[in-house]
């Protein structure tokens, strides 16, 4: 039996942040025009490579990249080194508008205004992303199913025994 490449420290953040973005990306799918033009032009501000972009195709992406990584994230079979490399690319950009994008900060500080308080809070994402990554590549040991486990304590036990005799003999 194959266990799931998740364990249960990871459930919890994966659940939050992936409910979050699922919804958030939801949220976008059909958006009135107004409001997909003010998200672009928002974005297109920091990132200028996207104002060559159609409104409406830029907000589609970002839904779908949205549901993509939410659904991964909420996924137990994805692997916790892929999830948190979604996470952690997708929220960095998301840091990158907080930290680019004039007014969202205090002059001189990484504290947010008011009107930056908004994309602030996604640091929480970008720690949860760098959270799962190490855990996925850094902290992972070997599965070992309880009953390859049992099988391996019996082995041992076996070879002690029989190295308990052979001392014995001595």
């Amino acid at each position: 039996m194959m266990g799931l490449p998740i364990t249960l420290p990871e459930i919890a953040p994966r659940i939050s942040a992936g409910a979050f973005i699922l919804n958030s990306g939801l949220g976008k799918r059909n958006v009135p025009a107004e409001a997909a033009a003010g998200m672009h032009g928002f974005a297109a501000g920091t990132y200028p490579f996207l104002k060559s972009m159609p409104p409406e195709q830029f907000v589609k992406q970002l839904s779908t990249a949205e549901i993509v990584i939410g659904g991964a994230l909420l996924t137990p079979f994805v692997p916790t080194a892929l999830a948190g490399a979604l996470l952690t690319g997708f929220s960095g950009g998301l840091l990158g508008l907080y930290l680019k994008t004039p007014g969202m900060r205090k002059e001189g500080s990484l504290a947010p205004t008011p009107e930056g308080l908004g994309l602030a809070k996604d640091s929480w994402l970008v720690g949860i992303g760098i959270g799962l990554l190490s855990r996925g590549f850094i902290e992972r040991k070997p599965r070992v199913t309880v009953k390859k486990a049992q099988k391996l304590a019996k082995r041992q036990s076996r070879h002690a025994a029989r190295e308990a005799r052979v001392a014995a003999k001595k």
